[in-house]
């Protein structure tokens, strides 16, 4: 018999961000988590160190000489006992961030996470290369190229389209909300504490991880955001068998142009929120968007392009799946998989 595991949302049991609980448990047959992807990075020639791990302890001697792991990819995963997605749902993240994206918003609400399994589905969420549970080397020397871009939660109020340019105060009461934001600006610290190092050579490790994934659980569906839109639609051209849909919130970047034909039969969804239009960098990353979008249509692919405030759920940044109409979002989602068949 399949082990039951009754979850709660962690913000219920704690009672800290959330004054209700659900309604219902989520009910789960199995979870669990592995590591997947990566490579062996050995350093030489490095001395050796003495190390005092507390301040009152024995020195110990460290050589820091010898082979790392590096560059795999952490992925926890939730099994409903209801299951009514026809295949697994994976959760790709965004840049300077990790899986946390789809848990518990920063106000303390369900994430899209919990939503989909309350809804049914196997889902796997993943901390990608360097990112969170995944672990990086903080190695001498480094097995990548650059320094590691890290954000502030100014940056992240101006970029991620909550308030608009300049709009960020260290007085929170002097901040400019972009007017009907629904991104819980108050919590914005609180986001800020998700933030991971990331650094900007290390697609190809990220894609390996991702497409290893790919490999070992599919067929499923990939739901994917900001800087993983790339590596999710390159994963669907380079496995287009075993990527049965792929969902697209706000992709940073798209796949490959001289392989689109490879998207023909993965039907798409590419989800934008609001604001693009008064943004320095969104309008051009919207028209790429739709000329990608145009092109596996021309190859005879399938791909629906839904601007939410064009179909009344306005005021999203691009955290969508973190503002206070997340859920109405995830219902747009949900419904346009169960219109492709792998929802019952």
């Amino acid at each position: 018999m399949s082990k039951i595991i009754r979850l709660l949302s962690v913000a219920a049991i704690a009672g800290i961000y959330s004054s209700s609980a659900p309604a219902e448990p989520i009910v789960l047959k199995d979870m669990g988590s592995f590591h997947i992807g990566g490579k062996i990075f050995k350093i030489e020639g490095q001395p050796v160190e003495t190390v005092k791990f507390t301040p009152n302890g024995v020195p110990a001697k460290i050589d820091p000489n010898g082979e790392y792991a590096i560059e795999q990819m952490y992925v926890q995963y939730f099994i409903p006992q209801d299951q009514k997605g026809a295949l697994p749902l994976l959760l790709w993240h965004g840049g300077g961030l990790t899986g946390v994206t789809y848990e518990t918003t920063p106000d303390g609400r369900e994430g899209w996470l919990n939503y989909f399994l309350r809804k049914g589905w196997p889902v796997y969420n993943s901390d990608a290369v360097e990112r969170g549970r995944a672990g990086w080397p903080a190695t001498t020397p480094s097995p990548w190229m650059g320094k590691p871009v890290l954000v502030t939660a100014a940056n992240a109020y101006e970029r991620f389209r909550i308030g608009g340019d300049k709009s960020w105060n260290d007085d929170p009461e002097k901040r400019k909300l972009l007017p009907g934001n629904q991104f819980p600006a108050d919590s914005i610290e609180q986001f800020a504490k998700q933030f991971s190092p990331r650094w900007t050579t290390t697609d190809e490790p990220v894609m390996q991880a991702y497409l290893q994934l790919v490999d070992k659980v599919c067929p499923c569906v990939l739901l994917v955001h900001s800087q993983s839109g790339k590596f999710g639609f390159q994963a669907a051209q380079m496995r287009p068998d075993k990527i049965k849909a792929l969902v697209a919130v706000e992709p940073a970047a798209v796949g490959n142009d001289q392989d689109v034909a490879m998207l023909k039969d993965v039907p798409t969804l590419m989800v934008y929120g609001d604001y693009i239009e008064q943004d320095s960098r969104w309008p051009k990353i919207r028209a790429t968007g739709a000329q990608f979008a145009e092109a596996i249509r021309k190859a005879g692919g399938k791909v629906d392009e839904v601007d939410l405030p064009k179909v009344g759920i306005k005021g999203n940044s691009h955290m969508v799946m973190m503002d206070r109409n997340n859920m109405q979002v995830a219902d747009l989602i949900n419904n346009w998989l169960g219109e492709q068949g792998l929802y019952r």
